[in-house]
């Protein structure tokens, strides 16, 4: 056999073996980049105006909420965010993990906390029915998340 044809059938073999360590080594670099990707948070809706007339009920101020969404598939731990409107009202979330591809709505009036449902219990309405702005920040005051709505404001 020539030196040549040996030559060539070895840099095939290290040819083929790169490409077999490359496949097997590319998805694990993926999941590892997957893994420390920043969860997925967001606000998915809101009611501002709760149906009928506002008679400041707790039923009613129930009936305004603001809901949001974990796209992520891993849980993420909401302690110390807040939600703010433009007035200035705020919620901290006071010991919440959201739980991966899971939703939560946030209600105005005063309830009992449950994986599903969270209240601020409050005895007055906090979003403007005609013109407001939602803002999720995380528990380092980093914007994570604004819905707006009304005048001069555009709904995603």
């Amino acid at each position: 056999m020539s030196a040549s044809v040996s030559a060539r059938r070895i840099a095939a073999t290290v040819l083929a073996a790169g490409a077999v360590v490359s496949a097997v080594a590319l998805p694990a670099s993926a999941h590892d980049n997957d893994r420390h990707r920043q969860p997925r948070v967001e606000i998915s809706a809101v009611r501002a105006d709760s149906p009928g007339r506002d008679t400041r009920t707790n039923r009613s101020l129930n009936a305004e909420w603001v809901e949001l969404t974990n796209n992520s598939r891993r849980a993420v731990n909401l302690d110390g965010w807040t939600l703010r409107d433009e007035d200035g009202h705020r919620y901290r979330f006071d010991d919440v993990r959201l739980a991966g591809r899971a939703t939560v709505r946030v209600h105005t009036g005063v309830g009992r906390d449950t994986r599903t449902d969270l209240y601020q219990d409050r005895r007055n309405y906090v979003w403007d029915n005609r013109s407001d702005t939602a803002t999720l920040r995380d528990d380092r005051g980093r914007t994570v998340d604004t819905e707006s709505w009304g005048r001069g404001h555009h709904r995603r």
